[in-house]
């Protein structure tokens, strides 16, 4: 028996710019996918053979790439800090906009990069904070947190922080600014390798309406 398709999307802003896209596609999520009270992870999907899960946007490449999900929606930010090989990433969705920045206390003086080599920064990406720096022949000694960035400077932890920046609005209220872009981010559509040489047709059918649906959107 061939199991349904499994998509792997994230909770959250993500989640609800993804919805559009998905009925266009005739994909239309179980009536609790749209619960916010709902603790449900499965949905099925109405008059549709594609069943979604829905976690952490942190967790979706790793979904994908061990074959618990076919296919998923995933920041760059994700794919760029776990680099998994067994992902193909076919199509950028143009959604969930933001960037991935560097970040320090509104009143430490900036610091010349090509002058330093050293920067203590907390981070929920510390792979691509260390090559990113190392590129620029700075060790940047990395200090991993899953959250809470904002408070590392102001409690002693790091002078600075890399972290998404969409409108800023979190760092200023922080008393934090945004000093120098790592990279610019947007969700992308990624697929198992292995799934998709096994299932290559209808994985394939899904891809290409997920490109025209994106198109369209533009």
């Amino acid at each position: 028996m061939v199991t349904a398709l499994t998509i792997a999307i994230p909770k959250g802003r993500i989640s609800q710019e993804l919805v559009p896209i998905l009925r266009k596609i005739g994909i239309e999520p179980e009536p609790a996918f749209f619960d916010e009270n709902s603790r449900q992870l499965q949905f099925a999907c109405v008059n549709s053979p594609v069943s979604l899960i829905r976690v952490r946007s942190f967790d979706i490449a790793t979904f994908v790439a061990f074959g618990a999900a076919h296919i998923g929606i995933a920041g760059l930010d994700v794919l760029m800090e776990f680099n998994y090989s067994d992902l193909y990433t076919p199509l950028n969705m143009n959604i969930g906009h933001c960037r991935l920045s560097l970040a320090q206390p509104v009143d430490l003086p900036e610091q010349d990069l090509a002058r330093i080599s050293h920067l203590r920064i907390a981070t929920k990406y510390p792979h691509i904070t260390s090559d990113y720096f190392a590129k620029l022949g700075i060790q940047a000694e990395c200090i991993k947190l899953n959250g809470a960035m904002e408070l590392a400077p102001k409690l002693g932890l790091a002078n600075h922080i890399v972290d998404l920046v969409s409108s800023g609005a979190t760092l200023k209220a922080n008393g934090l600014k945004e000093t120098k872009v790592i990279a610019e981010i947007s969700s992308r559509l990624i697929v198992n390798r292995a799934a998709f040489k096994t299932r290559s047709g209808e994985m394939g059918e899904l891809i290409e309406a997920f490109r025209t649906a994106v198109k369209e959107a533009a």
